[in-house]
């Protein structure tokens, strides 16, 4: 390991609401019981650095004392099993859920840094959320509730919600139909219980080589509903498509900013003498897209979710298949009587609501004009 360099001063963080005091020797469940208690989502540790907490998209610094590397394995070696441990030791990089009953799941990662290791603990309620709770439009989870086949996205950027979002959508179905659900991620973040359907989780690495071996084999597997906590890559992407046309509802997340820019990221992840076919499985097989965000409240803790639908109706399947995407922007501007959702509509809603501040909105508004004739003062 390179000769470790004097740890700088932490970062100046913005003021949290209570004073962040850990004292003594602590230990990994100490400090996820202080991030969940501190309605955090999630823990940094970091050789060299005191324990951060992310609590309301911010990070805060607890007055703590410095991690060591000992400590910093101390903590994070005995969580993994034989497979994670050598995959932290080959690669640097390992993935695991970790539990602490009836308080909360997390989703980990160690890593190794310059100073030394590190880890990144991502808080899941032990207690899924409903979607009216994350407030997710009742009409788009209607719509998803008849289909029987398709493709389903949820997107958005790292921390957005997405897990959330799709755990508590396949947790309706679970409860209203008979079926046979497979989800497929890396960890497994959220458990369902057999409710109405047979679900069966298949976690990468442990159950499964990689996300697009097993969406491979889910079609030998009879589901009727597939989950992909990832689509990674063209195989993976390519069989989510597959597994939608012939007759499997498939739900799957991207890392895109916006339901029309996801179009594109699918497309143009495989090459150029396959799009025509992919466009036009896509012009099938698509069925919903949602892109998020999450926007720290103004009328209390915690953040809220602003959510993009795109529907994909006649006229956007036939762009879809003539490959004219760049015009999608515009049908879900003029959708809305077809239960579209712009994400600056989503927007508004929120600030008519008094739920999220102008500043905030005015860092992901796609059109400030739109605020400003309402009488807000965006940009």
């Amino acid at each position: 390991m390179a000769t470790q360099a004097a740890a700088p001063p932490p970062p100046k963080a913005e003021v949290a609401t209570k004073e962040l005091v850990i004292e003594g020797h602590y230990n990994l469940d100490q400090l996820l019981r202080f991030l969940v208690a501190n309605k955090g989502s999630d823990l940094h540790l970091s050789v060299g650095m005191p324990p951060a907490f992310r609590i309301d998209g911010h990070l805060h610094y607890a007055k703590a004392a410095v991690l060591t590397e000992e400590h910093a394995l101390e903590m994070f070696l005995p969580p993994l099993d034989a497979r994670q441990k050598k995959e932290f030791e080959e690669t640097g990089n390992a993935d695991l859920a970790y539990a602490i009953p009836e308080l909360a799941r997390f989703r980990c990662n160690i890593l190794r840094q310059f100073r030394g290791a590190g880890g990144v603990f991502r808080m899941i309620p032990e207690k899924m959320p409903s979607l009216d709770a994350l407030g997710f439009p009742r009409h788009v989870m209607d719509k998803i509730s008849k289909l029987r086949s398709g493709l389903v996205v949820v997107t958005g950027p790292t921390g957005s919600g997405k897990s959330t979002t799709l755990a508590a959508i396949i947790n309706e179905l679970n409860q209203s139909r008979e079926a046979h659900i497979i989800t497929i991620e890396d960890p497994i973040e959220f458990t369902h219980t057999s409710a109405r359907c047979l679900v069966d989780h298949r976690e990468v690495g442990r159950d499964a080589v990689s996300f697009a071996d097993a969406a491979r084999a889910s079609l030998r597997e009879d589901p009727d509903i597939l989950l992909l906590g990832e689509m990674r890559d063209l195989d993976t992407i390519y069989n989510a498509i597959k597994a939608a046309e012939t007759g499997t509802l498939v739900f799957g997340t991207l890392h895109t900013n916006s339901a029309p820019k996801t179009v594109d990221r699918i497309i143009d992840a495989f090459p150029a003498d396959q799009q025509p076919q992919i466009r036009s499985m896509l012009s099938q097989s698509l069925k919903v897209v949602v892109s998020q965000t999450l926007l720290r409240r103004k009328d209390g803790p915690g953040r809220v979710a602003a959510y993009e639908i795109m529907l994909v109706t006649r006229g956007i399947a036939n762009l879809l298949r003539t490959g004219e995407t760049t015009q999608l922007t515009n049908l879900l501007l003029t959708g809305t009587s077809e239960g579209m959702q712009p994400l600056d509509m989503a927007l508004m809603k929120l600030l008519d609501e008094g739920a999220v501040s102008e500043d905030l909105v005015g860092d992901v508004c796609n059109n400030p004009d739109y605020f400003k004739q309402a009488g807000y003062k965006i940009g």
